[in-house]
Protein backbone atom coordinates (compact mmCIF):
# COMPACT_ATOMS: atom_id res chain seq x y z
CA UNK A 1 0.00 0.00 0.00
CA UNK A 2 1.19 3.52 -0.68
CA UNK A 3 1.74 6.34 1.73
CA UNK A 4 -0.97 8.93 1.91
CA UNK A 5 -1.14 12.21 3.81
CA UNK A 6 -4.04 12.92 6.08
CA UNK A 7 -6.62 14.56 3.84
CA UNK A 8 -9.84 16.46 4.23
CA UNK A 9 -12.74 14.11 4.68
CA UNK A 10 -15.56 16.01 3.10
CA UNK A 11 -16.47 17.62 -0.21
CA UNK A 12 -19.68 19.28 -1.28
CA UNK A 13 -22.39 16.87 -2.35
CA UNK A 14 -25.88 16.98 -3.72
CA UNK A 15 -28.55 16.08 -1.21
CA UNK A 16 -30.67 13.03 -1.80
CA UNK A 17 -33.66 11.38 -0.19
CA UNK A 18 -33.03 9.73 3.11
CA UNK A 19 -33.14 5.97 3.05
CA UNK A 20 -35.52 3.96 5.14
CA UNK A 21 -33.95 2.51 8.28
CA UNK A 22 -32.34 -0.88 8.57
CA UNK A 23 -32.81 -2.16 12.08
CA UNK A 24 -29.63 -3.24 13.76
CA UNK A 25 -27.65 -3.36 16.92
CA UNK A 26 -24.06 -3.29 18.01
CA UNK A 27 -22.39 -4.08 21.31
CA UNK A 28 -19.11 -2.37 21.78
CA UNK A 29 -16.32 -2.72 24.29
CA UNK A 30 -14.43 0.63 24.36
CA UNK A 31 -12.57 1.74 21.26
CA UNK A 32 -10.43 4.24 23.15
CA UNK A 33 -6.88 3.51 23.76
CA UNK A 34 -7.07 -0.02 25.14
CA UNK A 35 -10.09 -2.03 24.17
CA UNK A 36 -11.55 -3.53 21.07
CA UNK A 37 -14.92 -2.53 19.71
CA UNK A 38 -17.02 -5.56 19.14
CA UNK A 39 -18.04 -7.66 21.82
CA UNK A 40 -19.37 -7.77 25.33
CA UNK A 41 -18.91 -11.52 25.13
CA UNK A 42 -21.72 -12.10 22.66
CA UNK A 43 -21.34 -14.66 19.91
CA UNK A 44 -21.75 -13.81 16.26
CA UNK A 45 -23.99 -16.12 14.21
CA UNK A 46 -22.34 -18.46 11.69
CA UNK A 47 -20.73 -16.55 8.84
CA UNK A 48 -22.39 -16.66 5.45
CA UNK A 49 -20.42 -17.74 2.45
CA UNK A 50 -17.97 -15.29 0.91
CA UNK A 51 -20.25 -15.04 -2.09
CA UNK A 52 -23.11 -13.61 0.01
CA UNK A 53 -21.20 -11.69 2.68
CA UNK A 54 -22.34 -8.08 2.86
CA UNK A 55 -25.07 -8.66 0.26
CA UNK A 56 -27.97 -6.26 0.82
CA UNK A 57 -31.24 -7.60 2.17
CA UNK A 58 -34.69 -6.67 0.90
CA UNK A 59 -35.04 -3.38 2.77
CA UNK A 60 -31.48 -2.22 3.40
CA UNK A 61 -31.41 1.42 2.31
CA UNK A 62 -34.63 1.15 0.37
CA UNK A 63 -35.49 4.22 -1.64
CA UNK A 64 -31.90 5.11 -2.47
CA UNK A 65 -30.64 4.27 -5.96
CA UNK A 66 -28.25 1.34 -5.87
CA UNK A 67 -28.97 0.66 -2.22
CA UNK A 68 -31.23 -2.09 -0.99
CA UNK A 69 -32.00 -2.88 2.66
CA UNK A 70 -32.73 -5.25 5.57
CA UNK A 71 -35.95 -5.45 7.49
CA UNK A 72 -36.43 -6.05 11.20
CA UNK A 73 -36.00 -4.14 14.42
CA UNK A 74 -33.02 -3.46 16.60
CA UNK A 75 -34.17 -6.09 19.07
CA UNK A 76 -34.54 -8.87 16.52
CA UNK A 77 -30.94 -10.04 16.53
CA UNK A 78 -28.64 -9.12 19.42
CA UNK A 79 -25.92 -11.26 17.86
CA UNK A 80 -25.89 -9.04 14.79
CA UNK A 81 -25.70 -6.02 17.08
CA UNK A 82 -22.65 -7.53 18.78
CA UNK A 83 -21.04 -7.96 15.38
CA UNK A 84 -21.84 -4.44 14.23
CA UNK A 85 -24.03 -5.65 11.40
CA UNK A 86 -27.23 -3.72 12.00
CA UNK A 87 -28.23 -0.09 11.44
CA UNK A 88 -29.95 0.69 14.74
CA UNK A 89 -29.10 0.44 18.42
CA UNK A 90 -30.35 2.11 21.59
CA UNK A 91 -32.77 4.17 19.53
CA UNK A 92 -30.06 5.53 17.20
CA UNK A 93 -30.30 4.76 13.49
CA UNK A 94 -27.97 5.24 10.54
CA UNK A 95 -29.70 6.65 7.44
CA UNK A 96 -27.96 7.12 4.09
CA UNK A 97 -28.85 9.73 1.46
CA UNK A 98 -28.18 9.78 -2.28
CA UNK A 99 -26.58 9.77 -4.65
CA UNK A 100 -25.44 6.15 -4.74
CA UNK A 101 -21.73 5.48 -5.34
CA UNK A 102 -20.61 5.66 -8.95
CA UNK A 103 -18.21 2.91 -10.10
CA UNK A 104 -14.74 4.16 -10.95
CA UNK A 105 -15.39 7.66 -9.66
CA UNK A 106 -15.16 9.17 -6.19
CA UNK A 107 -18.65 9.92 -4.88
CA UNK A 108 -19.40 11.84 -1.70
CA UNK A 109 -21.52 9.80 0.69
CA UNK A 110 -24.05 11.65 2.83
CA UNK A 111 -25.77 10.26 5.89
CA UNK A 112 -27.42 11.14 9.19
CA UNK A 113 -27.66 9.50 12.59
CA UNK A 114 -31.25 9.69 13.81
CA UNK A 115 -31.72 9.85 17.58
CA UNK A 116 -34.40 8.30 19.80
CA UNK A 117 -36.79 11.13 18.87
CA UNK A 118 -36.32 10.42 15.17
CA UNK A 119 -34.50 13.68 14.43
CA UNK A 120 -30.91 13.86 13.11
CA UNK A 121 -28.38 14.07 15.95
CA UNK A 122 -26.23 17.19 15.85
CA UNK A 123 -24.27 16.82 19.10
CA UNK A 124 -21.54 14.17 19.22
CA UNK A 125 -18.82 13.62 21.80
CA UNK A 126 -15.19 13.63 20.66
CA UNK A 127 -13.56 10.21 20.90
CA UNK A 128 -10.16 9.35 19.48
CA UNK A 129 -9.91 13.06 18.58
CA UNK A 130 -12.89 12.87 16.17
CA UNK A 131 -16.66 13.12 16.43
CA UNK A 132 -17.25 10.23 14.04
CA UNK A 133 -15.19 7.52 12.37
CA UNK A 134 -16.39 6.17 9.03
CA UNK A 135 -15.26 2.82 7.58
CA UNK A 136 -15.88 1.18 4.23
CA UNK A 137 -14.98 -2.40 3.25
CA UNK A 138 -16.02 -4.54 0.28
CA UNK A 139 -17.52 -7.99 0.90
CA UNK A 140 -14.23 -9.69 -0.10
CA UNK A 141 -12.40 -7.58 2.54
CA UNK A 142 -10.70 -5.32 -0.01
CA UNK A 143 -10.84 -1.56 -0.49
CA UNK A 144 -10.59 -0.61 3.21
CA UNK A 145 -11.10 3.08 3.92
CA UNK A 146 -11.14 4.91 7.27
CA UNK A 147 -12.38 8.49 7.07
CA UNK A 148 -13.47 11.35 9.31
CA UNK A 149 -16.50 13.07 7.75
CA UNK A 150 -17.65 16.64 8.26
CA UNK A 151 -20.88 17.45 10.10
CA UNK A 152 -23.32 20.11 8.88
CA UNK A 153 -25.53 22.09 11.23
CA UNK A 154 -28.59 20.06 10.23
CA UNK A 155 -26.93 16.79 11.31
CA UNK A 156 -25.88 15.65 7.83
CA UNK A 157 -22.47 14.01 7.60
CA UNK A 158 -20.47 14.00 4.34
CA UNK A 159 -17.73 11.43 3.76
CA UNK A 160 -15.47 11.58 0.71
CA UNK A 161 -14.11 8.09 0.06
CA UNK A 162 -11.92 7.20 -2.88
CA UNK A 163 -13.72 5.53 -5.79
CA UNK A 164 -15.43 2.30 -4.74
CA UNK A 165 -15.01 -0.72 -7.01
CA UNK A 166 -18.15 -2.56 -8.19
CA UNK A 167 -19.58 -4.95 -5.64
CA UNK A 168 -21.24 -5.03 -2.24
CA UNK A 169 -19.82 -2.71 0.43
CA UNK A 170 -20.55 -2.25 4.10
CA UNK A 171 -20.32 1.27 5.51
CA UNK A 172 -19.85 1.82 9.27
CA UNK A 173 -20.34 4.91 11.45
CA UNK A 174 -18.59 4.82 14.84
CA UNK A 175 -19.60 7.57 17.29
CA UNK A 176 -20.57 8.55 20.84
CA UNK A 177 -23.70 10.69 21.32
CA UNK A 178 -22.92 13.67 23.54
CA UNK A 179 -25.53 12.79 26.16
CA UNK A 180 -23.34 12.65 29.24
CA UNK A 181 -20.19 11.09 30.71
CA UNK A 182 -21.54 7.56 30.49
CA UNK A 183 -22.81 7.64 26.91
CA UNK A 184 -22.09 4.39 25.08
CA UNK A 185 -19.99 4.22 21.94
CA UNK A 186 -22.06 2.95 19.02
CA UNK A 187 -21.17 1.46 15.64
CA UNK A 188 -23.93 1.36 13.04
CA UNK A 189 -23.65 0.15 9.47
CA UNK A 190 -25.47 -0.34 6.20
CA UNK A 191 -24.65 -2.01 2.90
CA UNK A 192 -24.50 -0.44 -0.54
CA UNK A 193 -24.08 -1.98 -3.96
CA UNK A 194 -21.79 -0.28 -6.46
CA UNK A 195 -23.04 -1.23 -9.93
CA UNK A 196 -20.85 -3.02 -12.40
CA UNK A 197 -19.17 -6.39 -12.75
CA UNK A 198 -17.49 -7.25 -9.46
CA UNK A 199 -14.19 -9.12 -9.54
CA UNK A 200 -13.81 -10.83 -6.12
CA UNK A 201 -10.27 -10.96 -4.72
CA UNK A 202 -9.27 -14.12 -2.80
CA UNK A 203 -8.42 -13.51 0.84
CA UNK A 204 -4.64 -13.69 1.37
CA UNK A 205 -3.44 -16.57 3.52
CA UNK A 206 -3.03 -15.91 7.25
CA UNK A 207 0.39 -14.64 8.27
CA UNK A 208 2.10 -12.57 10.92
CA UNK A 209 3.90 -10.00 8.74
CA UNK A 210 2.71 -7.16 6.51
CA UNK A 211 4.52 -4.38 4.66
CA UNK A 212 3.54 -0.82 3.78
CA UNK A 213 5.67 1.88 2.17
CA UNK A 214 8.92 0.18 3.18
CA UNK A 215 7.80 -0.51 6.75
CA UNK A 216 7.28 -4.02 8.12
CA UNK A 217 4.73 -4.84 10.79
CA UNK A 218 5.16 -8.16 12.59
CA UNK A 219 2.67 -9.66 15.03
CA UNK A 220 4.41 -11.44 17.90
CA UNK A 221 1.37 -13.10 19.47
CA UNK A 222 -1.50 -15.03 17.96
CA UNK A 223 -4.89 -14.24 19.48
CA UNK A 224 -7.65 -16.62 20.42
CA UNK A 225 -11.35 -15.89 20.61
CA UNK A 226 -12.08 -13.87 23.72
CA UNK A 227 -9.82 -11.44 25.55
CA UNK A 228 -6.23 -11.56 24.39
CA UNK A 229 -3.13 -9.38 24.22
CA UNK A 230 -1.82 -8.66 20.74
CA UNK A 231 1.64 -7.20 20.11
CA UNK A 232 2.97 -5.71 16.89
CA UNK A 233 6.52 -4.56 16.10
CA UNK A 234 7.24 -1.94 13.42
CA UNK A 235 10.60 -2.02 11.62
CA UNK A 236 12.21 -0.66 8.47
CA UNK A 237 15.16 -2.19 6.64
CA UNK A 238 15.54 -4.60 9.54
CA UNK A 239 15.84 -1.83 12.13
CA UNK A 240 13.23 -1.01 14.80
CA UNK A 241 11.18 2.11 14.15
CA UNK A 242 11.06 4.57 17.05
CA UNK A 243 9.64 7.70 15.44
CA UNK A 244 5.95 6.90 15.10
CA UNK A 245 3.84 10.04 15.33
CA UNK A 246 0.53 10.32 17.17
CA UNK A 247 -2.48 9.30 15.11
CA UNK A 248 -5.93 9.66 16.69
CA UNK A 249 -4.33 10.15 20.10
CA UNK A 250 -2.37 6.89 19.84
CA UNK A 251 0.64 5.53 17.95
CA UNK A 252 -1.45 3.24 15.78
CA UNK A 253 -5.02 2.38 14.89
CA UNK A 254 -6.04 -1.17 14.13
CA UNK A 255 -9.28 -2.26 12.46
CA UNK A 256 -10.23 -5.88 11.77
CA UNK A 257 -13.06 -7.37 9.70
CA UNK A 258 -14.24 -10.97 10.01
CA UNK A 259 -14.28 -13.07 6.87
CA UNK A 260 -17.80 -13.84 5.72
CA UNK A 261 -20.01 -11.65 7.92
CA UNK A 262 -17.85 -8.48 7.92
CA UNK A 263 -18.02 -8.04 11.69
CA UNK A 264 -15.87 -5.05 12.67
CA UNK A 265 -13.33 -4.84 15.46
CA UNK A 266 -10.82 -2.10 16.16
CA UNK A 267 -8.44 -1.29 18.99
CA UNK A 268 -5.61 0.99 19.97
CA UNK A 269 -2.25 0.32 21.57
CA UNK A 270 -1.95 0.57 25.32
CA UNK A 271 0.23 3.28 26.82
CA UNK A 272 0.47 7.02 26.51
CA UNK A 273 1.59 9.21 23.63
CA UNK A 274 4.90 11.06 24.04
CA UNK A 275 5.55 13.16 20.96
CA UNK A 276 7.07 11.61 17.84
CA UNK A 277 8.69 8.77 19.76
CA UNK A 278 6.34 5.83 19.24
CA UNK A 279 7.42 2.26 18.52
CA UNK A 280 8.79 -0.13 17.77
CA UNK A 281 6.46 -2.25 19.91
CA UNK A 282 2.72 -1.67 20.05
CA UNK A 283 0.58 -3.60 22.51
CA UNK A 284 -3.16 -4.03 22.05
CA UNK A 285 -5.85 -5.46 24.28
CA UNK A 286 -8.17 -7.37 21.96
CA UNK A 287 -11.52 -9.06 22.35
CA UNK A 288 -12.35 -11.22 19.35
CA UNK A 289 -15.85 -12.65 19.84
CA UNK A 290 -15.43 -15.52 17.38
CA UNK A 291 -12.70 -17.56 15.72
CA UNK A 292 -11.90 -17.47 12.03
CA UNK A 293 -9.98 -15.31 9.61
CA UNK A 294 -9.86 -11.57 10.27
CA UNK A 295 -8.47 -9.06 7.79
CA UNK A 296 -6.45 -6.61 9.87
CA UNK A 297 -5.54 -3.04 8.84
CA UNK A 298 -2.94 -1.32 11.02
CA UNK A 299 -2.54 2.41 10.44
CA UNK A 300 0.38 4.46 11.72
CA UNK A 301 2.05 7.74 10.84
CA UNK A 302 5.65 8.81 10.27
CA UNK A 303 6.95 12.14 8.94
CA UNK A 304 3.40 13.33 8.42
CA UNK A 305 2.46 10.38 6.19
CA UNK A 306 -0.21 7.82 7.05
CA UNK A 307 0.66 4.18 6.30
CA UNK A 308 -1.72 1.22 6.21
CA UNK A 309 -0.41 -2.35 6.56
CA UNK A 310 -2.85 -5.21 5.92
CA UNK A 311 -2.64 -8.90 6.85
CA UNK A 312 -4.90 -11.85 7.44
CA UNK A 313 -4.99 -12.99 11.07
CA UNK A 314 -6.24 -16.41 12.12
CA UNK A 315 -8.07 -16.33 15.44
CA UNK A 316 -8.37 -19.78 17.04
Amino acid sequence: MTAQPDRPTARPSLAGPLAHPLARRWLLASCVPVLLVLGMALTVPPAPSAATAGTPGPADMAGMPGMAGTAGTAGDSPDLAAAGLTAERNGYRLDLAGPAPTPGRATDLRFTVAGPDGSPVTDFAVHQTKKLHFYAIRSDLTGFQHLHPDLAEDGTWTAAPDALAPGSWRLYADFVPNTGPHAAELVLSRTVTVPGEAAPVPLPAPGDTATADGYTVTLTARPAAGAHRLTAVVSRDGRPVRDLQPYLDAYAHLSAFHEGDLALAHLHPAGTVDGDHGGPELTFQALFPEPGNWRVFLQFRTAGQLHTAALTLRVD
